[in-house]
């Protein structure tokens, strides 16, 4: 699928537990994510409105911890067949058009990296 209106939100799979946790309690639903068990990360389909991030700390925060923004480009989405090699799959699938705010997932993430930290 070709980035543009829909981006995406790349990160490890741990990381991505506890963003859709938060999201979860939030009422932010329904979320699409695409895992990737063999590289430990999932990625989550989001609405295209992130803005560059200003604050070079939160830049280098999303850096360590493997946070990556897909705006261009594509995002490769799972097979609909069953794929033996497990290079894809669904965690959530995409069930409507709703897309969670691009902001808001970078805002969870970032969010869990200051918890950690303290």
């Amino acid at each position: 699928m070709r980035a543009g209106a829909i981006g995406a939100v790349m990160m490890p799979t741990a990381l991505g537990h506890q963003v859709k946790t938060r999201l979860d309690v939030r009422g932010v639903a329904p979320l699409s994510i695409i895992g990737h068990p063999r590289a430990h990360m999932w990625t989550f389909l989001i609405r295209s409105d992130i803005r560059p991030i200003g604050d070079p700390t939160e830049v280098a925060r999303l850096w360590e911890e493997r946070v990556v923004v897909i705006r261009d480009g594509d995002i490769a989405l799972p097979s609909p067949l069953p794929d033996p090699l497990m290079i894809r799959t669904w965690v959530s699938p995409a069930t409507s058009v709703f897309r969670p705010s691009g902001a808001v997932v970078i805002e969870c993430a970032l969010s869990i990296s200051r918890q950690a930290r303290r």
